[in-house]
């Protein structure tokens, strides 16, 4: 028997309709629609609702075109039942169980955060993941598509470290997770061949970038840092300290690949910042070193049997300027020909 489309059906749309009408009133005077996760079991209730009706009725897509004209028409100070959200909802339905709404961190952030999340991502554990980290940090729309967009879930906790051999449980699993691999400085803008001093000044310019990309919990507590050994001064690339691991953070930037030299020198900032900064309430300095690539193998070695927590990851800088400009000789190349044109033009006919 065949299916009959909605608009044979007057009688069945009517009531989908005034059912619709009925739901939304109510999840009003419950919740004026602004308790965000009664909203969120609104639009999945609406999704679900379309998607029966689509797979049991028979009715195409323009359902959704007529539904959002008839639903702004009786609700038209609601913004919330457009063409383009219902279908939104529709794929929210889709997606997720009404458990995955009512009990789990999707519920807890807001509808268009929800729809950053269908659009960027097809994983169901990522989304979940990205929606964990939204609520830990607090982390508006437009910063969760640039953390998904940065491929954050696969960064965290990716450098090489030596933290589950020198820092107790549960600090070394919380510092491991807080160390992302490669890190991203694409809001920097260098030279070709620019040095350490160099990137660590535009960090510093760009500290709010910066602090973003390194996580929730550091604070900044300057850039060559100074402290005092045997009465020699030596500088501390980048000194911070989180709030949430309670300790220092040092971090030792690098324009190249990682040597394995690099601890030595990281284990004795770790050991000095310890024994001059750290209050007896302070968990062990961390130190990092952030090189323009690394050695797996080299990096592990490196670390292996050394008592300070160090971890050894990489940044990744935008595509430098130089690369988009001309070189001396093509500029060259491209004069000559301009002046061999001019000197052309200005020959007479010989006709």
């Amino acid at each position: 028997m065949a299916k009959t489309g909605f608009l044979s059906s007057p009688d069945n749309y009517a009531v989908f309709l005034n059912d619709l009408k009925q739901r939304i009133r109510q999840a009003q005077v419950k919740a004026a629609l602004a308790v965000n996760q009664e909203l969120l079991l609104l639009y999945w209730q609406v999704g679900k609702e379309i998607l029966e009706r689509q797979q049991l009725e028979g009715w195409g897509a323009k359902i959704i075109d007529r539904l959002a004209k008839d639903l702004k028409q009786e609700f038209p100070d609601i913004n919330g039942f457009s063409r383009s959200n219902l279908k939104y909802m529709r794929l929210f339905a889709q997606s997720y169980l009404e458990e995955q709404i009512s009990q789990g961190v999707l519920g807890q952030i807001p509808w268009y955060h929800n729809i950053a999340l269908l659009e960027k991502l097809k994983a169901p554990e990522e989304r979940v993941w990205y929606a964990q980290k939204a609520i830990e940090n607090g982390w508006s729309r437009n910063v969760l598509v640039m953390q998904i967009e940065s491929d954050l879930y696969r960064r965290q906790g990716g450098a090489i470290t030596n933290f589950a051999q020198t820092l107790p449980q549960p600090q070394s699993d919380l510092a491991q997770n807080l160390i992302k691999d490669p890190y991203n400085f694409n809001f920097l803008t260098l030279q070709e061949g620019a040095q350490e001093r160099e990137l660590e000044r535009a960090l510093v310019d760009h500290i709010r970038d910066f602090l973003l990309e390194l996580g929730v919990g550091f604070a900044f507590l300057g850039s060559q840092y100074s402290i005092q050994v045997d009465g020699k001064e030596y500088r501390l690339d980048l000194l911070f300290y989180h709030v949430q691991l309670r300790c220092y953070i040092v971090i030792d930037l690098k324009m190249t690949e990682f040597e394995p030299e690099f601890t030595g020198k990281m284990n004795f900032y770790v050991s000095a910042v310890d024994d001059l900064l750290r209050h007896p309430q302070d968990q062990p300095t961390i130190g990092l070193i952030l090189c323009k690539s690394k050695s797996k193998t080299t990096a592990e070695y490196a670390l292996r049997n050394l008592s300070t927590p160090i971890g050894v990851s990489t940044h990744r800088l935008p595509k430098q300027l130089k690369d988009n400009l001309p070189s001396i000789e093509q500029l060259e190349i491209e004069l000559e020909a301009i002046a061999l044109e001019l000197s052309c033009e200005k020959q007479p006919d010989t006709e």
